[in-house]
């Protein structure tokens, strides 16, 4: 019995992926600029250039290194794609959270739950796209969302949801700052530590239910 792979499951990585992930770096870098100073850490314009640049390459190599890996363990190279658009996706979510947070001058209570509810779904939106078409499937393939994927992708990302939801404001709402770290950042340690625990739920189920026609097959 043989088993076919598409792109994103075996060990092969085109000129298109390098370019992608190069785009999660590169975006992912502008995405951290506003974080840090919304959290008021002294960044220079030179330093912050720099690191953009830094996690661009970075994305790439880290690719290539997980190319090299996915040839005796295949899925290294998917998970590796994942967490690209985890980073990605984790970076616009906060992005956004601290966007809200900056705008309407509110760091805790119901009002952070709700700004961390919009984050989570304009997050979760871009997390679509990029899973469906490069994590899990190939761009380019023509393959359009199907109403009953899209439920599914919907039911497993809800419930990520509530885990992301709940975890972030039981951190911040019933845990006091540690450290003496400042309200905003304890926010923000708050969101990441929800989005770790949601993560490792997003990923078994769009890999095993949601993107299931997409992984390998038996023929």
């Amino acid at each position: 019995m043989d088993i076919q792979y598409n792109n994103s499951s075996s060990s092969f990585v085109s000129k298109k992926d390098y370019f992608l992930v190069a785009i999660i770096g590169f975006v992912s870098g502008l995405l951290i600029l506003p974080i840090v100073k919304n959290i008021n850490f002294n960044l220079t314009t030179i330093r912050g250039v720099v690191m953009v640049i830094a996690l661009t390459v970075l994305a790439v190599i880290a690719l290539w290194v997980a190319k090299i890996i996915s040839g005796k363990i295949p899925m290294i190279l998917q998970i590796a794609k994942f967490v690209a658009t985890g980073v990605l996706n984790t970076l616009l979510d906060i992005g956004v959270l601290n966007l809200l947070m900056f705008v309407f001058v509110a760091t805790s209570g119901s009002s952070y739950s709700i700004f961390k509810g919009a984050s989570f779904i304009v997050a979760n939106i871009n997390s679509y796209f990029w899973n469906k078409h490069w994590t899990f499937g190939t761009f380019g393939s023509g393959k359009s969302a199907t109403t009953k994927e899209f439920g599914q992708f919907f039911a497993v990302s809800f419930v990520g949801f509530l885990i992301n939801i709940g975890i972030a404001s039981l951190v911040v709402n019933f845990i006091s700052p540690v450290g003496g770290i400042s309200v905003t950042l304890w926010a923000n340690v708050g969101a990441i530590v929800a989005t770790l625990a949601s993560l490792v739920w997003n990923f078994l189920g769009y890999k095993f239910i949601v993107f299931k026609k997409l992984q390998p097959i038996a023929a």
